[in-house]
């Protein structure tokens, strides 16, 4: 563990936090944590979670797009709740994802968890398109990816990164029900 995790799991928490918050600035926090575990990971030969990394970067850039504009008439987008169909779209597309990113990282590269960490990263794209939507079932996606995550980054040697899972787990619960709260208070105003 060296400063440059330090870094990047502080400005995680925070970004996390801003997000069970609903503040837009949630987009920039997570860009810097993304920026600093992109280079973590390339250390420790987690490369499709480096490449994750870049995908948030772009994905935070339309989240923050989103959040400001994407309600009607160009409003503040409000929390809502995922289609049927769009589960559906994203069972199929992870499933097949992670069949090709899995065997890609197995014969492509020295990783030694390449389905695990071609998991984690497909159902973590998917968690933060939902973000992204304010879909509140993100929250638990979030919460099964770092349940996985707490597993592959202490076998690492990741320690802060994988105790990290932790907390983002109890922060994603928080934002649940924060978000249904919020949710539930739309269904009465509208």
């Amino acid at each position: 563990m060296g400063l440059l995790e330090i870094a990047a799991v502080s400005f995680g928490l925070i970004c996390v936090w801003q997000t069970v918050k609903e503040n837009v600035w949630c987009w920039v926090t997570g860009s810097i944590s993304n920026i600093l575990f992109s280079v973590a990971f390339f250390q420790s030969k987690l490369y499709s979670d480096v490449g994750l990394q870049i995908v948030y970067i772009l994905l935070n850039a339309y989240g923050w797009y989103e959040w400001k504009y994407g309600g009607k008439n160009k409003t503040e987008l409000p929390i809502s709740t995922t289609a049927p169909r769009w589960w559906a779209i994203f069972a199929l597309i992870s499933i097949a994802s992670i069949a090709l990113m899995g065997t890609a990282l197995h014969n492509l590269t020295d990783t030694d968890v390449a389905y695990w960490d071609a998991t984690t990263t497909v159902l973590s794209l998917v968690a933060q398109f939902m973000l992204t939507k304010k879909l509140i079932e993100n929250w638990w996606i979030w919460i099964t990816v770092n349940m996985l995550y707490i597993g592959i980054y202490f076998y690492k040697g990741l320690y802060l990164t994988s105790a990290q899972q932790i907390v983002y787990i109890v922060l994603s619960m928080m934002g649940y029900l924060a978000w249904r709260k919020t949710l539930r208070t739309y269904a009465t105003v509208s």
